[in-house]
This record gives structure tokens, sequence and C-alpha cells, in this order.
């Protein structure tokens, strides 16, 4: 198989694992809960994606690195939110 079909079930992946950060980042927005929430978990996706993006930019540049980019927007945004919600008094146990 070529490089541009593997591609496309790359792409199709990563817009499957991405479609459910909007929902967890409105919710998280709107409820200002950080219940079932992890850093470590936030931190280890992150790190996967940004492991998709070195490896676009090194060997197989193509239009899939702007959907890793996209997904680790999306975890970093709701990372920072986890940090600066954590600390609220619904999240405390």
């Amino acid at each position: 198989m070529s490089t541009p079909e593997l591609s496309v079930y790359e792409a199709i992946m990563l817009i499957c694992f991405g479609a459910s950060w909007p929902f967890a980042l409105y919710k998280t927005f709107k409820t200002k809960s950080t219940k079932g929430k992890s850093a470590k978990f936030l931190i280890l996706v992150i790190i996967g994606y940004l492991a998709g993006v070195i490896h676009k930019i090194l060997y197989s540049y193509d239009f899939v690195i702007w959907l890793y980019v996209l997904n680790m927007i999306m975890v970093s945004s709701d990372l920072v939110m986890y940090i600066i919600y954590r600390n609220l008094p619904q999240n405390k146990d």
C-alpha cells in the first residue's frame, strides 16, 4: 500500500478519536467539574499526539499532521481546564 492510502485510514482514526473531545470540553467548561478526569491520562494522550506530529514532520508529512495538532489542542485545553477547576469545592473529595 502506498502512503496516501495509509494516511486516509490514519485520518479516520484521528477523526474518530477526536470526535468526543469537543463534548468533553463543553461538559468540563459548563460544569466546572473534574470528576472522572485524570491529568496523567490527559498528559499521556498529549504525548501520543505530539509523537504523531513529530513523525509526520520527520517521515511522512501530509494533511494528517493537522488532525494531530487539532486533537492535541483539544486535549491540552481539557488539561488546562482540569488544572484551573481541580481546586473548586465541588471537585474536592
